[in-house]
């Protein structure tokens, strides 16, 4: 089989890092670079030709995936009427059982907090956790409201969501997280 070109190897870099972004807030940063190719389409062999390690690939799939959650609340003010009303569509999308059951395509901050406190070698993966949930809470932020509080209650009630799946709990913790925020804002406290 012959070298692939340039513009193929970018694509296939680009495609890695989007597959692990998605798999390891499905699965956690601990899923092989066999699997994680098997499922990129790509042989293991090619991993470190585009890689200088899993380390650097859960660095680069982490600000990936903070990217995806930056564009998300950029788009949002414009699909809404106003920030305000973008902050409390995403309240409701973040504490709804379609978030819940798909973290591979959801938040990074709740997906990738138990890896991020585990994962010493992936420091620009920290660095970018860090600033990704600092402005997520100061987007969350009004003037009436403190952001990291308010990111506290969904990304707990998001956990403990997903760790009770399958009970009636579950959405009991979603409803009641969804309710406490969602009635602070109607009465500004």
């Amino acid at each position: 089989m012959g070298r692939v070109s340039q513009a193929q190897a970018r694509e296939n870099r680009q495609r890695v890092v989007q597959t692990a972004s998605r798999l390891f807030r499905e699965r956690g940063t601990h899923i092989s670079v066999v699997d994680l190719m098997k499922a990129s389409g790509l042989t293991h062999g090619g991993f470190y030709k585009q890689f200088a390690s899993k380390e650097a690939l859960i660095d680069e799939a982490t600000v990936h995936a903070f990217g995806e959650l930056a564009q998300g609340r950029e788009d949002d003010p414009e699909q809404h009427d106003g920030r305000h009303a973008a902050q409390q569509a995403l309240i409701e999308r973040y504490l709804s059982v379609e978030h819940r059951d798909n973290p591979a395509e959801g938040c990074p901050v709740a997906a990738l907090a138990h890896d991020m406190a585990r994962e010493p070698g992936a420091r620009e993966a920290h660095r970018a956790y860090i600033e990704g949930a600092g402005d997520f809470a100061d987007w969350l932020a009004t003037e009436d409201h403190d952001g990291i509080t308010q990111l506290c209650t969904m990304l707990g009630a998001l956990v403990l969501a997903r760790a009770t799946k399958g009970s009636p709990l579950s959405e009991e913790i979603l409803a009641a997280a969804r309710g406490v925020l969602m009635e602070a804002r109607r009465s500004g406290r």
